[in-house]
Order: structure tokens, then sequence, then C-alpha cells
């Protein structure tokens, strides 16, 4: 017990150490305290988007998954997040560019720029905020998972014990602070998620050994549709789909498009990406198969601390400790992101609303990421379903608002009445998927709905009269084919039920994904260096 709390302590301090040193470093400027001076370079820049996405989700969530549905998950997670990359460069480069030309801090900012609709920019602000509450939520509901494995703590005080460290350095430091304790937050649960699987595997004997145990026990995690028979073809196709169009759609990743020093800091960033999604999401599903060793039986929302659980069983009390901080550095570097942008969307673009035009000052802000964390800490207490669920429903929330930035960033004469529409529309769409839409699809509800928000607002907007002129290159459309191409090769159909053992005794379609996430940064850098990046 003493070397669980050893860790735990040093882990708490070193994090508030370092969120309070570089607040000594910040100016209360908002281009300052939110964007971090619209300065990150490539190492920060990279670890922060890259630990701002991987929340408890990738390491709970993930694994979870990898012990209800085996190896179909890895994929899912692995190319799909990878394959969102392309949006750092579809999006995120212009984005950077209005803001920085614009001084623009926070997603909202850049709708009501385009749109020149204030009550666009609030519905767009409100959407962001609600959808973002229940992801939030899942960082202390993680958290005490982590806390009840390592100390035995209660789930609710793990969870509040989270939340209070992550609001002390967030409301001190700004994104400076943000952004490098994210970065080394990232870094350590990269190393104690490989850690973690060394363990795991040599607790059965080496990887190649471990994997062919599970094979044998459990020969349906090696294979499509997986472990319950949920990643039929079109389920997979849609967790594809969905990544691409909801994680721009993050309200922290996007404000991260804002505070990259140049384009070349964000292009290089989109190059690294597919790479580190690959590595970063094959670690947790791996953890997840090689718990059904130890741990079989688990169902639901149990499945989610499969990996506190392994880890505490097979890492004796110190290494288990040290491991299990991978858990903690995912969601913190996840949940404290999400306070910060939060806090510049309600003081800047929802108070105003309530003010006359004023915009909230620090204090304003600081008040409100406290009731959003205690919004969040609520829901984590009493979770409505496993991380997996949760996940689900707020992304295809957020995802939603993808065509209104995509078409604001690209029609010559984007509408406002549109995105109003699509964005009322698909999320009325959403709403009638999950209270009284048919429960057993053969795919996400993501897709019906934004086929709603896309064709509702090219109905809308071609009903004004305004045309379709779009401010894209030919080169830049050029590319669309072999990038079209490649999502299409994603869809490897006839390797759906083969579990054969290739390599490390993983089955060979596992490589074939890994494959493809090298083509995809050979064909971004191609790209990149077509359009003189």
């Amino acid at each position: 017990m003493l070397g669980k709390l050893l860790v735990l302590v040093t882990y708490i301090v070193a994090m508030l150490g370092l969120g309070l040193y570089i607040r000594g470093r910040v100016q209360d400027s908002p281009a300052e305290y939110f964007l971090a001076g619209r300065r990150l370079g490539l190492f920060v820049l990279l670890g922060s988007m890259a630990a701002t996405n991987f929340s408890a989700f990738t390491v709970f969530g993930a694994s979870g998954a990898g012990y209800l549905h085996g190896l179909a998950f890895f994929p899912i997670m692995g190319f799909g997040t990878g394959f969102m990359a392309l949006t750092f460069w579809l999006i995120g480069k212009r984005v950077n560019r209005l803001g920085r030309l614009h001084e623009l801090v926070t997603p909202s900012e850049l709708v009501q720029h385009r749109y020149g609709s204030r009550p666009l920019s609030g519905l767009f602000a409100l959407v962001m905020v609600v959808f973002t509450i229940p992801y939030l939520a899942l960082q202390p509901m993680a958290g005490g998972y982590v806390l009840n494995q390592l100390v035995g703590l209660p789930q609710a005080a793990g969870a509040g014990i989270v939340t209070l460290v992550i609001l002390a350095y967030t409301l001190r430091g700004g994104l400076r602070s943000v952004a490098w304790t994210d970065t080394l937050q990232g870094l350590i649960m990269i190393v104690m998620l490989a850690a973690a699987l060394f363990m795991a595997a040599q607790h059965h004997g080496g990887f190649a050994e471990a994997m062919g145990k599970a094979l044998r026990a459990e020969p349906e995690l090696f294979s499509r549709p997986g472990g319950l028979g949920r990643f039929g073809p079109g389920i997979w196709l849609s967790y594809i789909l969905l990544w691409f169009f909801c994680d721009p759609m993050f309200p922290q990743l996007f404000q991260r498009f804002y505070t990259a020093r140049d384009e070349k800091a964000l292009q290089r960033t989109m190059l690294l990406y597919p790479l580190i999604c690959t590595v970063v999401f094959a670690m947790p599903v791996l953890l997840g198969v090689l718990g059904r060793l130890d741990f079989p039986g688990l169902h639901g929302k149990e499945a989610d601390a499969i990996v506190p659980l392994l880890m505490t069983s097979i890492g004796g009390d110190f290494m288990g400790a040290l491991v299990l901080t991978a858990g903690l550095a995912a969601l913190m570097s996840t949940m404290d992101s999400q306070l910060l942008t939060l806090s510049s969307i309600f003081t800047r673009d929802v108070y105003p609303f309530f003010t006359r035009g004023k915009a909230g000052s620090a204090t304003v802000g600081r008040v409100f990421v406290c009731c959003l964390a205690g919004a969040g800490y609520v829901m984590a207490v009493n979770p409505p379903g496993s991380i997996l669920k949760i996940a689900t429903q707020t992304f295809t929330g957020l995802a939603v608002l993808f065509p209104t930035v995509f078409c604001g960033l690209y029609l010559e004469r984007p509408r406002p009445a549109a995105a109003v529409a699509s964005i009322l529309a698909g999320e009325a769409a959403m709403a009638w998927f999950a209270l009284a839409g048919p429960g057993d699809l053969s795919f996400l509800p993501a897709i019906p709905v934004m086929g709603v928000a896309f064709g509702t607002y090219f109905l809308v907007h071609f009903a004004s009269g305004a045309g379709f002129a779009w401010q894209l290159s030919g080169a830049s459309r050029r590319w669309a084919i072999p990038f079209g191409l490649l999502f299409l090769a994603a869809c490897d159909y006839w390797q759906w039920s083969d579990h054969t053992p290739m390599l490390l005794g993983l089955p060979g379609w596992v490589w074939y994904f890994v494959g493809l996430s090298a083509l995809q940064t050979l064909l971004m850098w191609r790209m990149c260096r077509a359009e003189g990046g």
C-alpha cells in the first residue's frame, strides 16, 4: 500500500508543480492564456494534440472493447483515428490561418467570422458544451476505477480527487500549462501502456505464446465481427466515418488548430499522427484480449476496469501502481483541455448573450469551469452506460457540427440558415435514434444522422440561391481519389472471418492495417510536397 501511495502522490505533485511553474511564465491575454500565444512547435503541438485526444476512452474504453470484442476493435481505432489526421490539413490549416489573421480564439468565433451570424455561433457553442459534458464525465469516471484499484478508494471519492487535481493546475496555468502537462502525460501513458503489455505477455510466457493461448481459448477475438458479433461491415464502416467527422469537432482538438506556430508544425503533426494512433491503440486492445485469460466472465461496464484489474493482479503493488498511471495520464490530459476550451467558449461566446455583448472575465470563466467539472463528476458517479456507449453517443452529437465547419471554410458564400437548419435537423435525428429509433441496426445511427445534417445543409443552401462555388484547388481535388481508394481498402471484407496467425501470434489482417496506416503517411507526405507544404 505504501508503494502505491508513493507513486500516486509523486505523480499528482509533479503535475501540479509543472502547471504552477509554467503559470509563472504566462500572461493573461486571451491568445496567451487560451492558445499559448499561438506558438506551439512540433514537439508540444504533437504531444498535446495526441494526449488530449487519447482520453480515458483510449486506456479504459479501448481495453474494455478489446476484452469484449477482441482485435476487431484495433483497426477501428488505430487506422480510423489515424485516417482522421487528414482533417488537420483539410480543416486545421485554414482554421490556423484564419485564426492568426483575425485573432480568433474559440471554434464559435470562426463560425461567426465565416457566417456573420451571432445566433448561429451561439447555437454552435451550445452544442459543443452540451455534448462535451458527457465525454468530460468519462475522465473522472475512469479516474475512480484507477484509484479504486490503487488504494481502495470508493469510485466516487477517486473521481472527486482526480477532478480537483485537474482543476487546480488548469485554472492556474492556461493552455501553455495544459500543453506541457499533456505532452508529459502522453509520454507517460505510452511508456506505461507498453510496460503493462510487456508484463501481461510475460505473465503468459511471452507475447507470441500469450496470443496463442488467447487464440485457443477465444478464437472469435481474433477475427471479425469480434467476440460479441458486434462489428459487422456496417458498424465497422460507421465507426471509421464517425471518427473522421467527430474528432476535429472536439472543442479541445479544434482549438489546438489555432495554437500551431505555423502550417509546417501542423503538417508534421499530421504526418506523425497515424503512426502514434497505430501504436497507442494497439496496446490497450491487446491488453483487453489478454485480460480474458486472467479475468473471464466480465460483462458490459465491468470490462472497462480490465487494465486496473490485470495490473494489480500481476504487477505487484509498486509496478502495478506505475502502470496504472497510464490511465491517469490519459484521462487528465483530456479533461484539462476540455475544461480550458469550454471556459473560453463560455466567456467569449455564451456569456455575451446575457450581457449585451460584453465578454466574461477570467473569473467568470473559472467559475463556469468549476460548474462543468461538478456536472461531469455527478455524471461520472452515476454513469448511464459503458465508456464506449457514452462516447459513441457524445461523438455523434459533435459530428453534426462538421458540415457547418467544412462548408463554412470552403464555400464562397456560406449561408447561416443552412448551418442552423443542419445542426437542428442533425441533433433532432440523433435524439430520435437515441430515444425511439430501432435498437439493432447493422450500422451506427451516426451514418443516417450525418446524412440528415449534410442533406439539410445542401438543401437549404441550394434553396437560398447562393450556388455551390467551392474554394478547392484542382490539386486538392485530385488527392481525393487516392485517399478515397485508401478508405475503400480499409473495407477488407474478404478477410472478415480470418484468424490465422501470421506474425507474433497476430492474424494477417492486423498487419494489413498497420501497412495501410504507413501508406496513408506516405500519401500525406506526397500531398504536402505537391501543395508546397
